[in-house]
């Protein structure tokens, strides 16, 4: 899968794409990532990228024509790559996003700076993707994240082909508790369960424990988790026990 990051500072990126998985991923060549200075497709002696907006304010606006020239010529090495403007007034990005990205041939990651952008430069993008409710300085950070997330669902990427299936929000609840060695640790021992070689009895007890943990911190997954009738009479259980305690 082929990555292009259109950004002012490719430094930035340079590090996390050579450490761990991702720098595996490059060299086994499952993904390609291209890094792009968008002064390249600036005018001008200065290679200026930014100005001051129209109207006034303060702070400066990212310039049009340098991202339009820089995304019809990265457009042109890849034509079928989705193109998406990193912005925080975009759509949420979620698991089921980045699974879906995956199944892309590329992705043309546009990095914002500044104030923000020419509102025409919107109109360049198939989708607009934010990683929440807050502003960084810059979009390169939430545009690793991006590639991180959707790279690791690229096959081979992950050393373990079921790895990415028993993530978190990967069947729309969050990850089961996760034991290893020692089995005892302070006086905390593992669940007699994960020790007895019984696959359905474990397999039973992680999905209980999925829907307790989303239930206890994120409840608002379950509105559209797909959930079994033995699910949902096991959460009816647990909220049974819990409105018990507190009267």
């Amino acid at each position: 899968m082929r990555f292009d990051i259109l950004t002012l500072f490719p430094g930035m990126l340079e590090g996390p794409l050579q450490a761990s998985i991702l720098g595996k991923a490059v060299d086994k060549g499952l993904i390609t990532v291209n890094l792009h200075n968008l002064r390249d497709w600036a005018e001008g002696r200065h290679q200026v990228t930014d100005d001051t907006p129209y109207g006034g304010g303060d702070g400066m606006v990212m310039k049009v024509d340098p991202i339009a020239f820089a995304l019809a010529d990265l457009k042109k090495q890849s034509p079928q790559s989705r193109v998406l403007l990193m912005s925080p007034q975009g759509k949420p990005f979620r698991q089921v996003d980045a699974e879906r990205y995956s199944r892309d041939s590329g992705l043309i990651l546009v990095c914002g700076r500044y104030e923000g952008y020419d509102e025409r430069i919107r109109s360049l993008v198939d989708e607009e993707v934010s990683l929440g409710d807050f502003v960084l300085t810059g979009c390169e950070l939430a545009a690793a994240v991006v590639l991180d997330a959707t790279a690791r669902m690229v096959p081979g990427v992950l050393g373990a082909a079921g790895s990415a299936l028993t993530d978190s929000f990967s069947d729309g609840l969050l990850e089961y508790p996760q034991y290893t060695r020692p089995a005892e640790f302070n006086g905390t021992c593992v669940p007699e369960v994960l020790l007895s070689g019984n696959h359905q009895a474990i397999a039973r007890w992680r999905r209980r424990e999925q829907l307790r943990r989303t239930l206890e911190r994120r409840p608002e997954l379950l509105d559209t988790a797909p959930l079994t009738d033995e699910d949902r009479r096991f959460l009816e259980e647990l909220q049974a026990a819990t409105e018990k305690q507190d009267t």
